[in-house]
C-alpha cells in the first residue's frame, strides 16, 4: 500500500479527507455562461481546480429515422491535452467516450430538452443541439463538472426563432430559449475502503475502489446511472449512494441552476 493510500484510508477511519473536507463535502463551485460569444449557448463550471467548458450550437439537420418528429442531440467530449498529463492529441479515448456518453444520458433520460418542440417537418428537418464537452483542467470528477457545465450552457441557449414556408426555414432576428423542461444534475460516489465519499479529488480518484454517478432530475429521480471502477459496491452502498445524491442535486442545482434566466 502505497503511502498516500494509507494517509487516504487513515483519515476516512476518521470520516476526513487529506483536504480538510467531509466525507459529503463537494471543492468549491464556481460557474458562469455565455463564455463563448459564437455559441448559441455556454460554460465554464470549476468543482475545485477542475474546469470544465461547455459549448451549444444549435443547426439545421435530418431527424433519425425513428424518431422523425424529434430534434436531435449530440454530446461530444475533448480532453484537452493541456489539461492532464495523460490527455493526450488525437481522435477520442475510451475516456472522452465515456464522459460524453454519461452526460448525454443523463441529459437525454431525464428529457431535460422537449425535443418535440425542435421538429421543423417531420421526417426532413429538425434541429439539432450539439454539445461540445472541453476539460480545461482535470483535478478529478470530470462527470459532474461536465454535467453542470452542459446544464447551465443549455439552459441559457438561446436560438433564432423562425418560420417555415415551404421547404425553407426563415429564421427570425428574435431569439427565443432552448426548450429546457427538466435540470438533470449528477452526483458522483467514490468507495474508498468502507467508506463512500462525494466529489472525488484526482488524488483520492487513485485509491477509489468502486464509482457511482447517479443523474437526478427535478423530482428527485434517478434518471441514469454509471458504474466505474472495478470494485463492487453492496446494496446498502446503493442505497445509500441514492439518498445522498438526492440531497447534493438540490444543493448543486440550486447553486448553479436558479435563477439563470
Amino acid at each position: 500500500m502505497s503511502i498516500k493510500r494509507k494517509r487516504i484510508d487513515d483519515l476516512l477511519i476518521k470520516d476526513k479527507r487529506l483536504d480538510g473536507r467531509g466525507l459529503l463535502d463537494y471543492r468549491e463551485i464556481r460557474s458562469q455562461y455565455g463564455v463563448i460569444d459564437k455559441a448559441n449557448g455556454s460554460a465554464l463550471v470549476s468543482i475545485g481546480n477542475t474546469k470544465v467548458m461547455v459549448g451549444v450550437k444549435v443547426e439545421t439537420g435530418s431527424p433519425f429515422a425513428d424518431t422523425p418528429d424529434e430534434g436531435v442531440l449530440a454530446v461530444n467530449a475533448e480532453l484537452v491535452p493541456l489539461a492532464s498529463p495523460s490527455f493526450e492529441p488525437g481522435p477520442p479515448n475510451e475516456d472522452s467516450i465515456e464522459l460524453a456518453r454519461v452526460v448525454d444520458r443523463g441529459i437525454r433520460e431525464s428529457r431535460a430538452i422537449d425535443t418535440s418542440r425542435l421538429c421543423i417537418a417531420p421526417g426532413r428537418k429538425v434541429f439539432i443541439v450539439y454539445v461540445d464537452i472541453y476539460v480545461l483542467d482535470h483535478d478529478g470528477n470530470l462527470f459532474d463538472t461536465s454535467a453542470l457545465a452542459a446544464m447551465l450552457a443549455l439552459t441559457t441557449t438561446r436560438m433564432k426563432n423562425y418560420e417555415v414556408s415551404g421547404d425553407e426555414v426563415i429564421f427570425k432576428e428574435e431569439l427565443t430559449s432552448l426548450p429546457i423542461r427538466n435540470h438533470p444534475v449528477e452526483v458522483t460516489l467514490a468507495k474508498i475502503g468502507e467508506k463512500l465519499v462525494v466529489d472525488p479529488s484526482l488524488e483520492e480518484e487513485s485509491a477509489v475502489e468502486a464509482q457511482v454517478t447517479l443523474a437526478v432530475d427535478d423530482d428527485d429521480n434517478i434518471c441514469a446511472t454509471q458504474k466505474s471502477k472495478t470494485g463492487t459496491f453492496m446494496v446498502k452502498d446503493i442505497l445509500d449512494a441514492v439518498n445522498i445524491a438526492q440531497v447534493k442535486a438540490k444543493e448543486l442545482r440550486k447553486k448553479v441552476l436558479a435563477g439563470v434566466p
